[in-house]
C-alpha cells in the first residue's frame, strides 16, 4: 500500500510539473503568434495564462505533499514541514492572484461591486459626455 501512495504522490507532482511546462510552451507559442500578427498587447493574456497554470500547479503540489505527509510520514517534524510548505505556497498563490487580478483574493467581492457600480455609472452618462462635449 505504501508504494501505491508514494506513486500517487509522485504522479500528482509530475502532473503539476507537466502543467507548468505545457502552459509555458503553449503560452509562449500563442504569445509569439499574437505578437507576430500584431495583436494589441498580447502580454496580459500570456501573463494570465501562466499565472493560472502556476496556481493550478501549486494546488497539485500541496495535495501531493499532504498525501505524502499524512499517509506516509506522520511525525511532528514532517507535519511542521508540511505546514511551512503550505504557508509558503499559499503566499505564492496570493502573490500570483494579485499579479493576475490586481487585488488580494479576499477583495474579489468588493472589486466586483466597484466594477459593477462603475458600469452602472458609465451606462447612465449621456452620450455627448463621453465624446468630450458638454
Amino acid at each position: 500500500m505504501r508504494e501505491w501512495i508514494e506513486l500517487a504522490s509522485q504522479g500528482i507532482q509530475d502532473l503539476a510539473v507537466s502543467i507548468i511546462v505545457v502552459s509555458i510552451i503553449y503560452g509562449s507559442v500563442r504569445f509569439l503568434l499574437q505578437f507576430l500578427r500584431r495583436v494589441a498587447d498580447p502580454y496580459p493574456a500570456y501573463k494570465k495564462l501562466l499565472g493560472r497554470s502556476l496556481l493550478l500547479s501549486l494546488e497539485f503540489l500541496i495535495a501531493a505533499d499532504v498525501i505524502r505527509t499524512i499517509l506516509l510520514d506522520e511525525t511532528a517534524k514532517s507535519v511542521g514541514i508540511l505546514g511551512g510548505l503550505v504557508l509558503v505556497r499559499t503566499f505564492l498563490s496570493w502573490s500570483v492572484v494579485v499579479e493576475i487580478e490586481g487585488h488580494w483574493p479576499w477583495q474579489s467581492a468588493a472589486v466586483a461591486a466597484e466594477r459593477e457600480d462603475a458600469g452602472v455609472v458609465e451606462a447612465r452618462k449621456p452620450v455627448y459626455a463621453s465624446a468630450g462635449r458638454t
